[in-house]
């Protein structure tokens, strides 16, 4: 699935490195799934959480409730949604708000310029192409601060990078630093994505990444991010 921030494109690199140690029937978490697109590639016990109550709407429907999605919606369909949300299933305002711009929640319709590319035909592969390599994962919907955790556990975090567009909703670096501290402590193995860390996180991986998204950092060149994976070592 398309998502803003998606690490699809990374998952090779990120996973022989955070999945390396993993012992028989230990458990994977991820606090903020999104898009699906490292779990999926994820065997064993699994559980994705996101706070995201029409993402993970979607998610429920897809996995456990055999929802087929819509192949095509008109960009008057879109907008209805866009500004109706109130009036549709969250499944479906999910499904077709994330289907914009870069991924990103309702950031405008794509249009299928000339007959070129067809973005919902894409858009419906995509997920339904997911579905089956998510299957018996356990779906979770709420803040990362309310997961139960089962003990030591691997526990993958892509949050919402500081200093880049803002989420739909706010988020508290400076807790989810802490938070991360914490689980570290209590046993868990921790891994984090970001550009930057507090200096008692420590870089395990890292490569420079083109991109196109008009919203990037602020205060990094234009078009280019170095993605880093963090563990805490205090």
């Amino acid at each position: 699935m398309k998502y803003m921030g998606s690490k699809a494109r990374f998952a090779k690199d990120l996973l022989p490195i955070i999945l390396k140690d993993r012992k028989e029937n230990q458990a994977y978490l991820e606090p903020f799934a999104g898009g699906m697109n490292m779990i999926d590639k994820v065997d064993g016990l699994r559980t994705a959480n996101d706070q995201h109550e029409e993402l993970m709407a979607m998610w429920q429907a897809l996995i456990h409730e055999n929802w087929d999605p819509p192949q095509s919606v008109s960009e008057e369909e879109y907008k209805h949604i866009k500004y109706n949300q109130d009036q549709y299933p969250k499944h479906l305002v999910s499904y077709v708000g994330f289907n914009s711009f870069g991924g990103k929640w309702f950031a405008g319709y794509r249009r299928d310029k000339e007959g070129k590319r067809d973005y919902w035909g894409e858009h419906y592969r995509n997920i339904t192409k997911q579905v089956p390599k998510l299957e018996g994962i356990i779906l979770s919907c709420k803040s990362y601060t309310e997961l139960v955790i089962p003990e030591k556990s691997i526990i993958y975090c892509d949050p919402p990078y500081e200093s880049t567009t803002k989420y739909r909703d706010g988020f508290n670096h400076e807790q989810f630093w802490e938070w991360c501290r914490q689980q570290s402590k209590a046993g868990h193995q921790v891994f984090i994505s970001e550009y930057n860390a507090p200096d008692d996180f420590k870089c395990v991986w890292e490569k420079p990444a083109k991109t196109t998204f008009s919203w990037h950092a602020k205060n990094l060149a234009p078009k280019v991010a170095l993605e880093r994976l963090f563990v805490f070592e205090g």
